[in-house]
């Protein structure tokens, strides 16, 4: 009989025919051909190299993932025979595998002695063949490498105890490569950890954005690096997926257009993947993977309701084990892989019309029960179920999670449906809940009246419902300014909270925060400070979990205000601090908060007459619409004070002046107003003025009563000025923020009534003050007839190292006594290393504590209970504030500040 051009001559050693009588085909014992596109990867040929050390290696991926083409590549460059064999479907049972494989010996060049023996049995194999084989190859002097591609095709579990005898006993004479979809029956556990295996899976196959760009240009598209990564994160590096996207776009018009836009349902991609992975699947198997294509990821209990069958769970566990793009995300969890679930989707509509929304629902209604709010949104929006959206947010008592984050971003379709006309009292709330989310309080307040209407209609509806609506109203009276709408809608929240179940309300901790927080900014827009403070502490001592994190960072920095307002600039500062690390603890979004702790900050630095700091958080805010009257009165008195300390009394004024919509006035917003104004006139040389537009103001606010006595000393009347402060008592809350400019204006009246005693005696108690808070712009305000005492050496000690310059510079001459220009030249970016401009907060000084113990970044970081890059920011922050640059000079420098 005469060889036909795809078999194998006869050797004279072994039969010409398999044990079926069927000849040696040559294709199964030839390296395969590599394209000229081929890539070769020298990462990956540095592992296999370790092939040549371990008896066995396992090449293990998915269809098209490159095994193939690369193990091909690599035995061809080996300087040692490399016997190589293709399996397929009819190479089945243990003795058409061992003639097979001796073959492929025989065609490799190794000759195998008469005396092993050939299996003349194609469901069975000697046992005296498999030993005299191993013997015959442990003898060897140098080993054979053994190539098997397509292992995944021989399924018998016979055939790998055998392989696995083999393998112990020839060694070391056989380094055997298995290249395969799936895990091979082998004890892979003992050769792991035996260290005698070599393994090169998926994740390791996936090329890598600059392997993606280089393999472009093969294909003749010149693609960068930064062009390339969106197809690497579509494909996940997928080798198939990456050539076959490079053919087809070769032949588009707008190369670089198709590989961004391409449709995986219409591509040879799905050609590919439909092929060699679905329709290889069984019917049942088949048909899950195409209902699971709606989902994002999926339990096998998820994968079961939307079959409406039990068998999720080990059809999923084998596709995984089989590499069929189905992806374990650990935890129970799987997905499928990305360019898989968009053709899957693409053949579910072509295959099933009409299916795709049920499949939605399905989903909607199981992740609701499980919990999963996101996703739950995404697929009731997918099925366009929007009553039974809005009424699981609020069924639920979700409702409050539109404003405190639903663990992921929301795009606009999720709700767009909900726009549409309807008499559902949920679709209205959260309507509302949307529309104030934004600080739209106009459209807000007409769906609150609907979703009220609808209530009453419906006999008030479900308790679940009336507390939505409370909340909202809490919000809508926080947002129009009405203390007296947020209190009433906050009693009404406190009477329903009882009659819904523990188990439930347990379950969202967000509400009762949420309307806590609403209720301190509106007492604190009342001026009922007392009441804001105790209200806004309870959210900060409550339940500390990712659900509360903005609630606790809004009712932080309204905190931090109070504290401002009261004079209390440090402990302000450490609040923003502290909602900053609340919002890093809990991966908030940064920069953190609603854009009031800023304006706090840029406050305090004002009073510390750190104008450029000031003008800089300032400058962070002014893309943010202000949420509510509170934040926009912030700042307009903090952008007020930055110009005007720039000088810019004109525009100081007309900030100042600007209204501050609300549906009730605030006492200390005006005030703040009218201090900015105050001191505008006041530079502008009209006592007049000054004091007529305090006067004007209603209420007890120390700061104020300052403000106007200062306009009186301006007018020529220190006894009057006197009179003025002596009148109310002070606040007993009020800290060095008031107390300061206070101390100045008696010393300044003192001083004008020629009792220079009095007027240093008050200098003094105004610096011992100060020193703490660094509070340099009431100095800067006083004028110069301070100059004089602050060259006196008591006084002058105590403004020395943050008021003044050090007493005795480094060459042990005086510098002049003049506060005012010594600190205007350091802020204007000197060079010379003088006191400290900027404090430092107490994350920053525990920072350095631990630098100066010589401990690492990392170091400091487990110690401090933070990441690596919190230390870095950190450091970075003080290293700016010491005007260092380097760890040894912070340490150095902070000592010589005390602050060590």
């Amino acid at each position: 009989m005469t060889a036909t051009r795809d078999e194998v001559p006869p050797d004279t050693s072994l039969p010409g025919v398999d044990p079926l009588g069927d000849p040696f085909l040559r294709t199964r014992f030839t390296l395969p051909g590599r394209p000229v596109t081929f890539l070769r990867r020298a990462r990956l040929d540095e592992h296999l190299d370790q092939a040549l050390l371990t008896p066995l290696t396992l090449v293990n991926g998915c269809a098209g993932a490159g095994k193939t083409l690369l193990v091909a590549d690599w035995a061809e460059r080996l300087d040692r025979p490399v016997a190589w064999l293709t399996l397929d479907a009819a190479v089945e049972g243990p003795g058409t595998f061992w003639a097979h494989l001796l073959q492929s010996l025989n065609a490799a060049g190794v000759p195998i002695p008469a005396a092993i023996g050939f299996p003349a049995d194609a469901t069975r194999v000697p046992h005296t063949l498999l030993s005299r084989l191993a013997s015959e190859l442990a003898a060897r002097d140098s080993p054979l490498t053994v190539v098997i591609d397509e292992y995944d095709q021989m399924t018998d579990p016979e055939v790998a105890r055998q392989l696995d005898f083999v393998l112990q006993h020839a060694r070391p004479g056989l380094r055997l490569v298995l290249v395969t979809r799936t895990e091979p029956l082998l004890p892979l556990h003992r050769y792991r950890v035996a260290g005698e295996m070599t393994e090169i899976r998926d994740a390791e196959l996936a090329f890598t954005p600059e392997e993606a760009a280089t393999l472009l240009g093969l294909h003749g598209l010149p693609l960068d690096v930064p062009g390339a990564r969106p197809l690497v994160e579509r494909t996940r590096g997928w080798a198939a997926g990456l050539r076959l996207c490079a053919l087809a776009a070769r032949a588009s018009p707008d190369p670089e257009r198709y590989l961004k836009e391409f449709e995986a349902g219409r591509s040879a991609i799905a050609d590919f993947l439909l092929a060699e992975v679905l329709e290889r699947q069984t019917p049942e198997t088949q048909d899950l993977l195409l209902r699971i294509s709606v989902l994002d990821r999926f339990r096998p209990e998820l994968a079961d309701a939307l079959t409406e069958r039990t068998d999720a769970a080990d059809i999923l566990a084998e596709l995984h084990r089989a590499n069929a793009f189905v992806e374990d995300f650990g935890h129970g969890w799987y997905r499928l892989h990305p360019l898989f679930r968009e053709i899957l989707r693409a053949h579910l509509r072509r295959r099933a019309p009409g299916l795709e929304p049920r499949l939605h629902r399905r989903a909607a209604h199981w992740l609701r029960r499980s919990g999963a709010l996101p996703e739950m949104l995404a697929h009731g929006a997918a099925a366009q179920d929007w009553t039974y959206v809005a009424r699981a947010l609020v069924e639920d008592l979700a409702i409050g999670q539109l404003f405190t984050g639903l663990g992921t971003e929301v795009p606009p379709e999720w709700f767009a449906g909900l726009e549409a006309e309807t008499h559902d009292p949920a679709a209205h709330l959260v309507r509302a809940a949307r529309a104030l989310s934004r600080s739209d309080l106009g459209q807000g307040l007409v769906h609150l009246r609907r979703a009220e209407e609808r209530l009453a209609a419906d006999d008030g509806g479900s308790r679940a419902a009336q507390l939505s609506l409370a909340l909202l109203e809490a919000l809508a009276g926080r947002l129009s300014g009405s203390a007296h709408r947020t209190e009433r809608a906050a009693r009404s929240a406190r009477r329903l909270m009882p009659q819904l179940p523990a188990r439930l309300l347990d379950g969202h901790p967000e509400l009762g925060a949420l309307l806590l927080t609403h209720v301190g900014s509106s007492r604190l827009w009342a001026g009922r400070f007392d009441e804001a403070r105790a209200a806004l502490t309870t959210v900060t001592r409550g339940p500390r979990s990712a659900a509360t994190v903005l609630p606790r960072m809004g009712a932080l920095e309204h905190l931090a205000l109070v504290d401002h307002l009261h004079g209390w600039p440090s402990a302000a500062e450490r609040r923003v601090h502290e909602m900053t690390a609340e919002a890093e603890r809990y991966g908030a979004p940064q920069p953190s908060g609603s854009g009031l702790g800023r304006l706090v900050l840029a406050a305090v630095a004002l009073d510390r007459d750190e104008v450029d700091r000031a003008e800089a958080l300032l400058a962070e805010t002014a893309h943010e619409q202000p949420p509510d009257p509170v934040s926009a009165a912030a700042r307009r008195f903090v952008t007020a004070g930055v110009l005007l300390a720039r000088g810019r009394t004109r525009a100081a004024l007309a900030v100042a002046a600007q209204d501050v919509p609300a549906a009730d006035h605030s006492p200390w917003a005006q005030g703040r107003a009218a201090l900015v104004a105050s001191a505008a006139h006041l530079a502008e040389g009209d006592p007049d003025a000054a004091g007529e537009v305090l006067r004007r103001v209603a209420g007890d606010q120390p700061l104020c009563t300052v403000g106007a006595a200062r306009a009186l000393l301006a007018a020529g009347d220190p006894g009057a000025a006197l009179r003025l402060l002596d009148g109310p008592a002070d606040h007993p809350m009020t800290g060095p923020g008031v107390a300061v400019p206070t101390l100045l204006v008696r010393a300044r009246a003192a001083e004008l009534e020629g009792d220079a005693a009095t007027a240093r005696g008050l200098l003094a108690q105004a610096l011992q003050e100060g020193r703490g808070e660094e509070l340099r712009r009431p100095f800067r305000d006083a004028g110069p007839w301070i100059v004089p005492f602050l060259a006196e050496p008591p006084l002058r000690s105590l403004a020395a190292g943050w008021l003044v310059p050090d007493p005795v510079s480094a060459s042990g001459e005086r510098p002049r006594p003049d506060p005012v220009p010594a600190y205007a030249e350091r802020t204007r970016g000197g060079t010379a290393p003088g006191p400290l401009v900027e404090q430092l907060s107490p994350r920053e000084r525990e920072v350095l504590e631990r630098l100066a113990r010589t401990m690492s970044t990392e170091d400091i970081a487990a110690d401090l209970y933070v990441s690596v890059n919190t230390v870095k920011t950190h450091l970075k922050s003080a290293y700016r504030k010491l005007s260092v640059h380097r760890r040894n000079d912070a340490v150095r420098r902070a000592r010589e500040l005390g602050l060590l």
